[in-house]
């Protein structure tokens, strides 16, 4: 035993308590686990040994009679502690975790009812749906949780500005006060009067926005629009259309457009492919910067999305300074999602090479893509394909007759006349201008044709439909091989085991140990390898540690 201060190990000295140290390596991952108490590592009868209890001196003048040398120290560390206070008070969670809103309700109700019951904070997927079908989400989610925090999503619509204008109309009409605001090239007029309207002031003079935004972006020049108060051009032409009041637009330049904003990084669907250890400090620094310019009322948050996906990544984001984490890929997976269980198994396979870029319906003819899920469907091709053959035709008869009849035949499976009526009821349906252009423009009917592909492929994996499985469309990031990874040859290796909230509190508790963990080994080097290893734990047994 050392009984010195000397010992360069030692941080200060530990006063027994009712417990005894134990030196067993099952014992210390134990310590680490019970997130409630401290973890004191101790020289003991010579060597290191763990206990949660006893009285820790940090840097003493002299060592008392019968303490153990202090090795290391981790204070306690609950899920609900990692994160921003401003954040989780905000928006009145429990937990700085949000289910980001995969598009075409795979972020699904049940999913979203899930995740706000867990003291979590989930957006519905509403990009893709009719306002008939977005309506019956918001039906049943005000319905089923009364006083408890969702969102819904808002994606920009450059093709179609008229549905994004309709979405946020409904949207103030139905009081729904939380969007994810996904996909912007730039702010729209939609955007700024779901923001701005109805912005008023308390008796003592607080500034109230009842719309608050929370922006997923992965550009620091779109993020600096986000957190500068809504552009003036915009503002005077709501009040020219008498959408907002006068006070509401001298009210509007006091505010962000957004209080918080999640660093998109490499995610599935649309995304840039930022590495989240480069992007999350920018729009950290930016945050700073743009906090001591406009010294907003309420502290601007940054969290960070694309690749959370283990305890690591998750411990990762927090200990970079993210406000909270956003998940995506994994909740795809999730038995809530909704999503066919042919994809629920193919995310289960997955790995993390097993994704790549393709074509995105909405922005095909700006060549934007989406990251997508590439093992097990032919997809990403097909879509590249039909990228090149737009890109160097003017029109589809131009296309040689070769590559003509795969289109017919293999991606289309009817002539190109028929994919063209039944492309263009749709259009009639919801965008008529598109379809009134495309009979002057045959380049335009092309696109529209390609365009129909590409839609439709994502509503072939969502129904699961067995004919269609080569061309499924599954938006899927790196994380879902990451997480297959860390829980293989656990009771989440199985997609009916994978349920939201039980995948989110895994990554909490193992964030929290893994920090834990992380803050024994800098203060002490010879922490063995594989300590604070946390493997997947069933819902019970995490709020029984959390919970006692």
């Amino acid at each position: 035993m050392v009984n010195s201060l000397n010992n360069v190990n030692s941080i200060g000295y530990w006063l027994k308590s009712n417990l005894t140290p134990e030196a067993s390596d099952n014992f210390l991952n134990d310590s680490i686990l019970n997130i409630r108490y401290p973890v004191y590592l101790v020289d003991y009868q010579g060597g290191p040994a763990a206990v949660n209890s006893g009285t820790a001196v940090i840097n003493p003048v002299a060592l008392e009679p019968g303490a153990c040398p202090l090795l290391a120290y981790a204070p306690p560390l609950h899920p609900e502690t990692l994160g921003d206070t401003v954040f989780k008070k905000a928006h009145n969670i429990r937990y700085a975790y949000v289910a980001g809103a995969m598009a075409n309700g795979i972020t699904s109700e049940k999913m979203v009812e899930e995740m706000g019951k867990a003291g979590m904070l989930g957006f519905f997927g509403a990009a893709g749906l009719s306002l008939p079908d977005i309506e019956a989400a918001l039906d049943y989610l005000q319905q089923n949780m009364p006083g408890i925090p969702f969102g819904s999503n808002l994606i920009h619509n450059p093709n179609d500005p008229d549905q994004e204008a309709a979405v946020v109309d409904l949207y103030l009409r139905r009081k729904i006060r939380l969007i994810s605001a996904s996909a912007f090239l730039r702010l729209t007029l939609p955007l700024v009067y779901f923001r701005v309207k109805g912005i008023h002031l308390s008796p003592d003079g607080t500034i109230i926005c009842p719309n608050r935004i929370i922006a997923k972006v992965s550009r620091v020049e779109l993020a600096r629009k986000f957190f500068a108060p809504p552009p003036e051009k915009l503002v005077n032409k709501l009040l020219e259309l008498q959408k907002i009041t006068p006070r509401e637009a001298d009210l509007a330049r006091q505010i962000p457009i957004a209080d918080d904003l999640t660093a998109e990084a490499d995610s599935g669907g649309h995304t840039d492919n930022r590495p989240a250890m480069s992007l999350l400090p920018t729009m950290l620094s930016l945050r700073d910067k743009m906090m001591a310019k406009y010294n907003y009322q309420r502290p601007l948050c940054v969290g960070l999305g694309g690749g959370i996906a283990t305890p690591a990544s998750t411990s990762a984001a927090f200990a970079m300074g993210a406000a909270y984490v956003l998940t995506g890929t994994i909740n795809q997976a999730c038995v809530e999602a909704g999503i066919s269980q042919t994809v629920r198994n193919m995310l289960a396979e997955a790995r993390q090479a097993d994704v790549t870029m393709a074509p995105a319906a909405d922005m095909f003819e700006m060549g934007v893509k989406v990251q997508v899920l590439k093992r097990g469907t032919l997809f990403p091709q097909r879509a590249a394909k039909l990228y090149d053959l737009y890109s160097r035709y003017d029109c589809f008869e131009n296309i040689p007759s070769k590559d003509r009849q795969v289109l017919t035949d293999k991606f289309f499976c009817s002539s190109f006349d028929d994919a063209w009526s039944q492309t263009r009821d749709f259009f009639l349906q919801r965008d008529p201008r598109q379809a009134q252009r495309a009979e002057k423009d045959s380049r335009h009917k092309m696109a529209l044709v390609f365009r129909s592909y590409l839609g439709r492929s994502s509503g072939w994996a969502k129904t699961g439909d067995p004919a269609r499985k080569i061309d499924y469309q599954i938006w899927c990031g790196p994380a879902i091989g990451a997480f297959n990874q860390w829980c293989a040859d656990s009771f989440l290796a199985h997609p009916k085991n994978r349920k939201v909230v039980t995948v989110a509190m895994n990554l909490l508790l193992g964030a929290a140990v893994t920090t834990r963990t992380n803050w024994l080994r800098m203060q002490f080097d010879k922490v063995p390898p594989g300590i604070g290893t946390f493997s997947p734990l069933p819902l019970e047994k995490i709020r029984e540690l959390i919970n006692g």
